[in-house]
């Protein structure tokens, strides 16, 4: 593993062990270039995934861009940060698990909005008004008109 600071190729391992929900390897390193210590962590990679644009275009799976869409949703929510973990291996994995390399990047967004209603109801709000394009404030209304009516999906708004 190279290290972040100086780039020397050789870093040592003083720590290893798996993160509270097992999904990943937490592994405390060292370099003995410039003294150095980070984190990294190791994770299962079931294959490789793309998301496919409603462009047409593909582009390689990005977990950090799906966190930080996450993570955006939940600002300055009160949501355990491991809940958030979780869900987010969850997510993965359900993703990996679907059998395909190419994923459309409505069902990768349909699938944040179901970890989300699972979450936070502000946040599933703040991220469907932008993954469905709200506009106006009707918009808003008719979508969380469906949620209290026990459906979490709201007509294409």
């Amino acid at each position: 593993m190279r290290c972040p600071f100086c780039q020397h190729d050789d870093t040592q391992v003083k720590d290893s062990r798996p993160t509270d929900d097992r999904a990943a390897v937490r592994r405390r390193r060292y370099c003995p270039e410039c003294g150095g210590r980070f984190t990294t962590f190791e994770r299962v990679q079931l294959r490789e995934l793309y998301v496919v644009k409603r462009n047409g275009r593909r582009v390689p799976f990005d977990r950090d861009k799906l966190q930080r869409s996450i993570d955006i949703a939940l600002r300055k929510r009160p949501v355990d940060p491991d809940l958030v973990e979780r869900a987010l291996n969850k997510l993965v994995r359900r993703l990996e698990s679907m059998g395909e390399s190419d994923i459309p990047s409505e069902t990768i967004g349909e699938q944040i909005m179901q970890a989300l209603a699972g979450l936070d109801q502000v946040a599933y709000v703040r991220y469907a008004s932008v993954y469905r394009n709200f506009r106006q404030v009707d918009d808003f209304e008719k979508f969380l008109d469906t949620m209290a009516g026990g459906d979490d999906r709201a007509d294409d708004a």
